[in-house]
């Protein structure tokens, strides 16, 4: 008997409304020490997702470690894709340790998260694994993550990978939320955020759109 398709989206595909995305820690001091990725990408990025996510009305939480007294305020690109929103300044590594974040998870109530933020081998291994234990699903942006070295970096992704958390890029994490270019609500949004920070791709859209009125519907 053979396996009828259907045209429906999987369920491993992240919807706006489907998950809770958290970014934790993207904060000066700890992007100093950060060499798996420069620093121009890296915010680059993190402006991309938050951008997205703010855009589609994702749940989010912005988390930061110690803000006043070591490790400084959070990127504005991402604090200010989310004007006004409160951060949830932790003492511990560990997000997932931390009671206000979990009860902020708990109140907004999925349990699929999104995570990224720095460092990778710590700060997003840590709820990760935390999370997974716990029966959520999880998935981290890899490409908006960092650690003090590539192989950090890589052997951190490993070891979530292992346990189950499913990786994915920053540009990969938006055009999952539209999904279709037919939804012509989020439509313009989501290619103005490419063009600002979608690198070629969004060279590409201002390309084909001034040279010939290209359009994705």
């Amino acid at each position: 008997m053979s396996t009828k398709a259907t045209p429906t989206p999987g369920s491993q595909l992240v919807s706006p409304k489907d998950h809770t995305l958290i970014l934790i820690d993207f904060q000066s001091q700890m992007s100093f020490a950060t060499k798996s990725i420069d620093a121009v990408n890296l915010r680059n990025n993190a402006a991309l997702v938050s951008n997205a996510a703010a855009g589609f009305g994702v749940s989010t939480i912005l988390t930061t470690v110690a803000e006043k007294s070591f490790s400084g305020p959070m990127f504005t690109e991402i604090t200010d894709a989310f004007e006004g929103k409160k951060l949830f300044d932790r003492t511990s590594m560990n997000t997932w340790e931390d009671a206000a974040v979990i009860e902020e998870v708990n109140r907004i109530g999925k349990n699929r998260v999104v995570l990224a933020g720095l460092w990778t081998s710590v700060c997003i291994v840590g709820p990760a694994l935390s999370a997974l234990d716990q029966g959520f699903e999880v998935y981290f942006i890899s490409d908006a993550c960092g650690d003090v070295s590539t192989e950090a970096h890589e052997r951190a992704s490993d070891r979530m990978i292992q346990a189950g958390a499913r990786p994915m890029t920053s540009l990969q994490y938006m055009l999952e939320l539209q999904r279709d270019w037919a939804r012509t609500e989020t439509y313009d949004m989501t290619t103005g955020i490419a063009k600002k920070f979608g690198g070629a791709y969004g060279l590409g859209i201002i390309y084909a759109k001034t040279m010939f009125g290209a359009h994705e519907g």
